[in-house]
C-alpha cells in the first residue's frame, strides 16, 4: 500500500496517505479527483479543515482500519465534524463514518454528567460549524433535560455523577462561593463555556419552561465570572448577551439587586446602546424593590453632577410605564425612596435647578402622603444654591404640595427668608383651606360659622388679619415686596398662629362631640335613659 497523497492540514502537519484507502470513504476527496489513474504523487492543501491535524488522523485511522472506529466523548465531535466535511457519507460507503457517530448517539440520553461536559466542550472549541450541528443539538438538549430532571440537591453541592469535572477558569474564590450561596449544583460546570453556549443553554432552557428564577440566578452567576477572568471584548460580549436573555424571562423572577450589579459591569464595559436601554427599563420596571444605595450611581466623567440623575430620571420613567398602577403600595414604596434620593442629591452645589425639579415632580401626586421630606430637600437645595434668581426659588418651591405638608412645616416654612415670600402666602392659604375642610367634616349637615368654633366671629377674625382667603391674596398682591418684606412676614406669622389656634378648638371640639355623640347611645342596662347633654 503505497502514499501517493500528502495532505498539508491546516499549516500544522502533513500527513502522507494512501489515496485510494481516503477516495474509498470520503466522496469530497473521490470527486476531487475523480477517474484519475495518475501514479505520480499529489498534494492536497486545507486551510479550514475543522478539527485540524488531530481530527484528520483519526479519520484516515478510520479509513485504513477498514471502517471501524471507536465513538467516545472525548473524539465525537471531530469524528462528527471532519466526517460531515468529507462527505463520508452511505452513498460513497456502507456504514460509512457518518452513519456510525449517529448510531453511537442514539444512547447519548445514558452518557454520564461529565462525558456530556466533554462533548459540549469539543462542540465549543470547533464552533462555528459543530455548532449547527445535530450533533452539538442532541448535546445540548441532554444537558438542559438532565438539569430539568435532577432533583433537587444542596445549592452548593455538585451533580449526583459528577466527577468534579473542571474546566481552566476556577470560579470557586471565597468570594464567589459567598455571593453564591443559593446557585445550583450544575452552576459551576457550566460557567466555563463561551457566551454564545451560554446564550444557546439558556433559550434551550426557557423552551424547557425551566423555572425563570433558576435561569436568572445562573446568568447572573455566569457573568459574574466573567468579569474576573474573562477579556474585555469577551466581557462586553457576555453582558449584552446576558442582559438580552434576562429580558426574555419573567420580570418576577430577576432580582432587582442582580440587576445593579449587571448596571456596574456596564459602566465598565462598552456595550451597545440596546443593552443599555434593556436593562435600564428592567430595573425601572421594579424600582420599588431598589435601595437607596443601589441609585446613587456616580455620574459619568464630564456631566458636572455628583450622581447620575439622569439615570434615575430614566428609571422613573421606565417604572411609570411599567402598568405599576395595579400596587398602589409599589407606587408609595418608590414616592419613599425618591425622597431620600432627592434628599442625597439636594447639597450638590452643581445639580442644576432643572434636574431638581424633575426629581421631585417625576411621580404623581399619589405617589406620597406627606411633602415634609421634600420641604426639607427644597430648604437644603435653597441653602446650597443660595444664588438662585427669585423666578427659580418660585420654580423650585412649586413642586410643594402645601395641602400635604404637616402644620409643623408650614410653620417653618413662614420664617424662612429663604422662600419667596409668595411661597409661604399660598403654603398658609392652604392650610387654612384645610382647616375649614376639617371643621366640616365634623358635622356636614352644618356650615362652617355653625359649629361650636363660631364663638370666633367670622368679623373678628378678619379684624385680627384678612380671614377671607381672596381678601388675603389681594392684601398681598397690594404688597411692595422689595421694601415691605418683614410686613408680609409678620402678618404670615400671625396667619400661622391662628390657624394654630383653630387647629387647637377644633380637636377641643371634636372630643367634645365623640362625648355627646357617646352619650346618647342607649346603655345595656338601661336601653330607654336619656343622654345627659349637659354636666
Amino acid at each position: 500500500m503505497g502514499c501517493d497523497l500528502e495532505v498539508d492540514v491546516n499549516g500544522e502537519e502533513v500527513f502522507l496517505v494512501d489515496k485510494v484507502v481516503l477516495c474509498s470513504y470520503s466522496g469530497k476527496l473521490r470527486k476531487l479527483f475523480g477517474k484519475s489513474r495518475s501514479t505520480s504523487n499529489l498534494k492536497i492543501i486545507f486551510h479550514e479543515l475543522p478539527g485540524g491535524a488531530e481530527a484528520f488522523e483519526l479519520m484516515a485511522q478510520f479509513c485504513y482500519n477498514n471502517g471501524l472506529v471507536e465513538v467516545t466523548p472525548l473524539n465525537a465531535c471531530l469524528l462528527h465534524s471532519i466526517a460531515h466535511y468529507m462527505e463520508m457519507t452511505e452513498d460513497v460507503s456502507p456504514n460509512n463514518l457518518i452513519e456510525q457517530i449517529e448510531k453511537s448517539l442514539e444512547g447519548i440520553a445514558f452518557w454520564s454528567w461529565a462525558d456530556l461536559l466533554v462533548l459540549l466542550k469539543q462542540c465549543e472549541s470547533l464552533s462555528p460549524l459543530a455548532n449547527s450541528s445535530q450533533l452539538f443539538q442532541k448535546c445540548l438538549d441532554s444537558v438542559v433535560l438532565r438539569i430539568t430532571s435532577a432533583s433537587e440537591t444542596s445549592p452548593s453541592s455538585s451533580s449526583p455523577d459528577s466527577t468534579g469535572f473542571r474546566f481552566s477558569c476556577d470560579t470557586r474564590s471565597s468570594e464567589s462561593t459567598k455571593l453564591s450561596l443559593y446557585r445550583a449544583w450544575w452552576f459551576d460546570d457550566l460557567v466555563v463555556f463561551n457566551s454564545n453556549i451560554i446564550e444557546m443553554l439558556a433559550k434551550s432552557m426557557i423552551s424547557h419552561k425551566l423555572d425563570h428564577q433558576t435561569i436568572s440566578r445562573f446568568l447572573f452567576y455566569y457573568l459574574k465570572s466573567q468579569v474576573s477572568c474573562a477579556e474585555n471584548n469577551e466581557k462586553c460580549k457576555a453582558t449584552e448577551i446576558i442582559v438580552d436573555l434576562l429580558f426574555l424571562l419573567d420580570r418576577n423572577s430577576i432580582s432587582c439587586k442582580g440587576l445593579f450589579g449587571v448596571l456596574r459591569v456596564v459602566s465598565n464595559v462598552n456595550v451597545n446602546k440596546c443593552c443599555k436601554n434593556k436593562l435600564e427599563n428592567m430595573i425601572g420596571s421594579q424600582l420599588d424593590q431598589a435601595t437607596l444605595d443601589n441609585l446613587l450611581v456616580p455620574a459619568p466623567v464630564g456631566m458636572g453632577f455628583l450622581y447620575d440623575v439622569n439615570l434615575v430620571l430614566r428609571f422613573l420613567k421606565s417604572f411609570l410605564c411599567s402598568g405599576f398602577r395595579a400596587s398602589s403600595s409599589r407606587l408609595k414604596r418608590v414616592g419613599a425612596l425618591m425622597d431620600m434620593y432627592i434628599a442625597e442629591v439636594a447639597p450638590d452645589s452643581r445639580l442644576k435647578a432643572s434636574k431638581f425639579i424633575a426629581l421631585a415632580m417625576a411621580l404623581p401626586d399619589g405617589a406620597r402622603d406627606s411633602y415634609d421630606k421634600i420641604y426639607r430637600a427644597v430648604d437644603m437645595y435653597l441653602e446650597v444654591h443660595s444664588g438662585l434668581s427669585e423666578e427659580d426659588k418660585v420654580k423650585i418651591c412649586s413642586v410643594l404640595n402645601y395641602e400635604k405638608l404637616s402644620t409643623e412645616v408650614c410653620r417653618h416654612l413662614a420664617q424662612n427668608p429663604k422662600l419667596p415670600p409668595r411661597t409661604a402666602l399660598e403654603a398658609l392659604m392652604s392650610q387654612q383651606s384645610k382647616l375649614k375642610n376639617l371643621l366640616q367634616d365634623v358635622d356636614p349637615l352644618k356650615p362652617v360659622h355653625d359649629t361650636p368654633c363660631s364663638f370666633i366671629s367670622k368679623p373678628t377674625m378678619e379684624k385680627a388679619g384678612n380671614y377671607d382667603g381672596d381678601q388675603v391674596i389681594l392684601y398681598a398682591k397690594k404688597l411692595d415686596q422689595s421694601t415691605e418684606n418683614e410686613n408680609l412676614k409678620a402678618h404670615l406669622q400671625g396667619m400661622q398662629w391662628r390657624v394654630m389656634e383653630l387647629e387647637k378648638i377644633c380637636r377641643k371640639m371634636q372630643v367634645q362631640m365623640a362625648k355627646i355623640m357617646k352619650s346618647r347611645l342607649p346603655s345595656p342596662g338601661n336601653p330607654r335613659s336619656l343622654p345627659k347633654l349637659c354636666s
